[in-house]
């Protein structure tokens, strides 16, 4: 594939496997493809074997196919996954390999589709794959998503204008999210962008917070107790062997867990979600001692309401996150329709699984001691946008202390 960007599609390619991965020499890579992107992955696969890595392993799916299967299967395959897709997924995760999500699809995809179905496809998937969710989340192994345009995703980003200019847009606005230009230099860049983060973690870590009070214009009123033990984190993460590695490339959050039974108020979304291939618009949640009693939604009310009612924890909180309202990403005004990108334009929350790392000591937990440290256990993790140019959030320190940590959606610390 020649174009303009040849350039920059090597250097991204190098990006997500030498610092999203940090692929070590002797390590498998397994990547998760659309089969539209297959060029992009066989350029990541090339930058795995220039640092030596031991093998590339292969996961295609495809948007067509994937609806094909929902509106047309036999009823009862929702309920299992194969043996074979256990063991794929649980043995690389076993042996160490690392994973490169590319995240590439239709935001409509399955728009329509029986919000049974994908919920009794994601306890399915989460039984059978259950090694590797818990070794990802706990960063045992290193793990990154990234994206790349496709067509149907780019039309929905650019609706007004053609196909071609849609993708030359999107991958504009991309290579702008991730740091890379036509001078190089993209490493260095997240490197400075690596040690801001954690400059913001500190600060954060240093307060020893016991709640967070949010409120805007939408209606937002929202009081979020943490453990006693958290911890802020952000940027990069450490597996237990010292691999250096970035979940998500772009981010720009800091994020830590909520107490389980510890949120009580209102919380309005600033941007629409995209869940299970179909779109959630206008929503706000009422949540009583952690538990999401209510949901209402202009669009996709009955895709919210099955995402919530995956488990009991699906129903409560894993995730606190800040984002500068003025960040890079939000200051590119695209409404991306890819939590990826979206989440890093906006403070956000998530409904489901905690990570052990927001614990001090959790990444060596049982589910048990998570548990009993107030950490929420979920086979779901959901993000969705609560930022606006509004939003005020204070803090109470453990000496009684009001802080302001965020004023008219940025950072006031």
């Amino acid at each position: 594939m020649k174009d303009r960007y040849e350039k920059q599609y090597q250097e991204y390619a190098r990006l997500l496997v030498e610092v999203g991965l940090n692929v070590q020499k002797g390590q498998t890579l397994v990547i998760a493809c659309p089969v539209d992107c297959a060029w992009f992955a066989r350029l990541c696969a090339g930058a795995a074997y220039d640092v030596g890595c031991r093998d590339v392993v292969m996961n295609w799916r495809d948007d067509a196919l994937t609806r094909m299967k929902f509106l047309r299967a036999e009823d009862s395959v929702f309920d299992t996954i194969p043996e074979w897709q256990s063991h794929f997924f649980n043995d690389y995760a076993r042996e160490g390999a690392a994973y490169l999500a590319v995240s590439a699809s239709d935001p409509e995809n399955l728009a329509g589709v029986d919000p049974d179905r994908m919920v009794r496809t994601r306890r399915a998937v989460a039984r059978g794959q259950e090694l590797f969710y818990r070794r990802q989340m706990a960063n045992e192994i290193p793990w990154c998503v990234a994206s790349i345009p496709i067509p149907a995703w780019a039309k929905k980003v650019f609706p007004d204008i053609s196909e071609h200019e849609a993708m030359d847009r999107l991958w504009a606005a991309i290579f702008e999210a991730v740091r890379i230009d036509d001078e190089g230099g993209a490493v260095e860049r997240w490197q400075d962008h690596l040690a801001l983060l954690k400059e913001r973690m500190e600060k954060l870590n240093a307060l020893r917070l016991v709640s967070l009070h949010y409120t805007n214009s939408l209606g937002t009123d929202l009081t979020i107790r943490l453990p006693e033990d958290h911890l802020w984190a952000g940027g990069s993460a450490f597996t237990p062997a010292g691999q250096e590695f970035i979940a998500n490339m772009p981010t720009e959050e800091i994020f830590t867990a909520p107490l389980r039974d510890g949120i009580d108020g209102v919380v309005y979304a600033s941007l629409p979600l995209c869940h299970d291939g179909a779109l959630i618009e206008r929503f706000h949640m009422v949540v009583k001692e952690g538990k999401i009693t209510e949901v209402h939604a202009e669009k996709g009310e009955d895709v919210l309401k099955a995402a919530v009612s995956v488990d009991e924890g699906a129903s409560r909180f894993g995730e606190v996150a800040l984002v500068p309202y003025h960040s890079p990403i939000s200051n590119q005004k695209i409404l991306y329709y890819n939590t990826l990108f979206d989440e890093n334009a906006s403070c956000h929350l998530a409904f489901g699984e905690a990570y052990p790392e927001c614990i001090r000591g959790g990444e060596s937990m049982s589910k048990e001691e998570l548990a009993a440290h107030g950490l929420n256990d979920s086979d779901t993790h959901v993000d969705f946008m609560v930022g606006t140019a509004d939003l005020s959030i204070t803090g109470l320190t453990h000496d009684g202390r009001t802080v302001q940590i965020f004023e008219n959606g940025d950072f006031a610390l």
